[in-house]
């Protein structure tokens, strides 16, 4: 009988098989640059994790220039920047943010100290572009297009430059010499600031300058107002004038009792400049609850540890000095504040309103092409160009939020976009790489690390002046804080994956070059992703094709 015999097992095709000699690597180790938190909350676009790392090796003059390719007012933005950075960084998952402002005060005081100038700027290009208004989107405009070789006039209708930094911001925040400084460094790149120079027609001041384009950013210097039963009118006054007079050096008569209407953080500004004045009482009358008030809510606490009391749920109704009548609001089942019918009976010598400011745009009403929203601002393209070809308009005068940060932001942006305009060309931005979220890290690296604080003035001797109240961080304190940052979605050396590697398949290329992967060696066994504190290692499929 005849049996047939099978081979239970087959030979392998040598030829198109698979290797069997080993673990076949499903997947392959790459190094990545995510985007960090700090970076993508920055209205101003900085660097910060960039400068911060310069900072932390003591490189200072290096994060300094880092941070002014994006933002020329390091100084200022230290100390008036509400630092929404901050409010994003993975640090406060861990203990406290990194005092990104202090770092940035500091870098930017040094650089006032030693005299840093900026970079020349390139080759003049032969363009000429007119800057309407001298506040902060109008300067970083100006110093953007300077940099890129395009001869840049400033005009501004204020007796100084500076905007609402210098007739909105008291200097007990922002001394009158820092803001002057780093404006003056910008001139210095050939901007030339005129002063004392309101435009009235634009299309008129375009054609006799033979400006190539314009940016228009006029600061919202009106006050809005809202009527008030008074017996003595010359006793309401607008937040913004009060504001501008003490700028200007002046110290308006406003008597012992003075009463603030709004929430936002210019009311802040003016009941503490109130209490600088000499008014023994300070109060705030605000219509909706603390956690809708518009102010940040460190300046309500400061106001607050001045002195101040600030009356929630009240409107006004009626002043007939010293009697202030308020009215008792109550929320709805929408979370907004109704009348309930009940008043109160405050008082008050002075009442001043800060219910909000709007631009003045009236220059721009008949030049053909610009459009306006309902609430006056000046609707601009995702380019910042309005709708007459070469005019541009930021800052307060669009629809944004209106803060120093959100201006400067846009100056450095309309810039990119004028200068491409200016070339024949579309500026188009990078693509933005995906946010290294708190999620993608390991912070078992990371150990605590207590925030260095800024020294303040006590609260009953900083009333008495204008000096600022918070102090700078030391060096040692900056670098520390420069320290702290976690370097999310960034290799930053830390050599964990070379480490951990147990195919020694991590190369590395030296400092500041990083490494790389042989994946000659490599297994895909994952150990460096795992290892990475950052996650600035992502493990992918491995190619088949």
């Amino acid at each position: 009988m005849n049996t047939k015999w099978h081979d239970m097992t087959p030979l392998p095709d040598l030829l198109h098989d698979e290797p069997r000699g080993g673990p076949a690597r499903q997947r392959r180790p790459v190094y990545v640059d995510l985007l960090p938190p700090c970076n993508a909350g920055c209205p101003a676009g900085e660097n910060i994790q960039a400068w911060l790392g310069h900072a932390r090796s003591g490189d200072h003059e290096r994060a300094w220039r880092v941070l002014t390719a994006d933002n020329p007012l390091p100084a200022v933005h230290g100390r008036v920047c509400y630092h929404p950075c901050e409010s994003a960084c993975n640090r406060a998952h861990l203990d406290s943010p990194v005092s990104i402002h202090g770092v940035e005060r500091f870098l930017g005081d040094l650089a006032l100290e030693r005299g840093w100038r900026f970079d020349p700027p390139a080759a003049p290009t032969g363009r000429r572009v007119l800057v309407v208004g001298a506040g902060p989107s109008g300067l970083s405009a100006a110093y953007h297009l300077a940099r890129l070789g395009h001869r840049v006039q400033v005009r501004d209708a204020g007796d100084e430059p500076g905007g609402m930094m210098r007739y909105g911001i008291p200097a007990y925040r922002l001394p009158r010499d820092v803001l002057a400084a780093e404006i003056a460094r910008i001139a210095d790149l050939g901007v030339t600031i005129e002063c004392h120079s309101p435009v009235r027609d634009l299309e008129a001041e375009r054609r006799a300058g033979g400006f190539d384009a314009v940016f228009v950013a006029v600061g919202a210097h009106l006050s809005k107002r809202v009527d008030i039963p008074a017996r003595e009118a010359g006793r309401i006054v607008d937040a913004v004038s009060l504001l501008r007079s003490v700028a200007a050096g002046e110290r308006p008569a406003i008597g012992r009792r003075v009463a603030v209407y709004g929430g936002g953080n210019t009311a802040m500004d003016a009941a503490r400049v109130a209490r600088r004045l000499g008014a023994e009482e300070a109060l705030i009358v605000y219509r909706r609850t603390r956690a809708q008030m518009p102010a940040h809510a460190e300046e309500a606490d400061e106001a607050e540890r001045e002195g101040l009391k600030i009356n929630w749920l009240r409107t006004i109704q009626a002043f007939d000095g010293p009697d202030l009548t308020v009215e008792v609001m109550e929320l709805d089942a929408d979370g907004r504040p109704t009348p309930t019918g009940r008043t109160e009976t405050l008082s008050a010598d002075t009442v001043v309103l800060a219910l909000g400011q709007r631009s003045d745009t009236a220059f721009l009403r008949g030049v053909s092409g610009v459009e306006f929203g309902p609430d006056g601002t000046v609707l601009v393209s995702p380019s910042f160009m309005t709708g007459c070809p070469g005019v541009f308009a930021g800052g307060d005068m669009v629809p944004a939020e209106r803060t120093v940060t959100v201006g400067v932001g846009h100056g450095r942006k309309a810039a990119r976009h004028i200068d491409a305009y200016l070339r024949g060309l579309s500026h188009q931005p990078p693509d933005r790489h995906p946010v290294a979220d708190f999620e993608l890290m390991h912070p078992w690296y990371f150990g605590d690390a207590a925030r260095r604080p800024q020294a303040e003035r006590d609260p009953a001797a900083r009333i008495g002046d204008f000096t600022e109240v918070v102090a700078g961080l030391d060096t040692a304190a900056a670098r520390f804080e420069a320290g702290r940052c976690l370097s999310c979605g960034n290799c930053f050396e830390c050599d964990g994956c070379l480490g951990a590697c147990p195919q020694d398949a991590v190369i590395k290329l030296g400092p500041g070059a990083r490494y790389r992967f042989d994946y000659d060696r490599c297994t895909g066994c994952g150990t460096c992703f795992a290892q990475c504190p950052v996650h600035a290692i992502e493990m992918i499929p491995e190619d088949r094709s």
